[in-house]
């Protein structure tokens, strides 16, 4: 079993661990001494016990604190995901019927007259351009 050398407020220690789990012990430990080095700061050199109590103390209301966040975050997800679920199973709205004007037949006749003058007008006006 691995003995790994931790430093908490400063001071070291001997902590055996798993083999394999040393790069945790030093991740784990690394957060304990941040909590250690901010109460040495506010309060100054305290004896190894307390300080030890006092980290662990504060890294234990911030654990508590993430997982009131998570469970906060948990119960969001889930009413999301009800929600989701619900949108999901409600029927498929009816198609929106778009009705379109239609045109009359004597719009239709009226323009394809029009169509027709203009082009015997413009066949005309070849014609005497072609002649002249």
């Amino acid at each position: 079993m691995p003995e790994v050398t931790i430093n908490i407020g400063g001071r070291p220690f001997q902590v055996a661990c798993q083999e394999g789990e040393e790069h945790f012990l030093q991740s784990a430990a690394g957060l304990l001494d941040n909590e250690a080095s901010i109460l040495m700061d506010q309060i100054g050199r305290l004896p190894e016990a307390r300080m030890l109590l006092m980290a662990g103390l504060m890294l234990a209301d911030k654990a508590a604190g993430t997982d009131d966040q998570m469970k906060a975050l948990e119960d969001k997800m889930a009413q999301q995901q009800a929600w989701i679920e619900e949108l999901q199973s409600r029927p498929q709205p009816e198609p929106t019927r778009v009705e379109v004007a239609v045109i009359p037949d004597e719009v239709t006749q009226t323009l394809a007259e029009l169509a027709a003058r203009a082009e015997a007008l413009a066949d005309a006006a070849e014609e005497k351009a072609a002649v002249g």
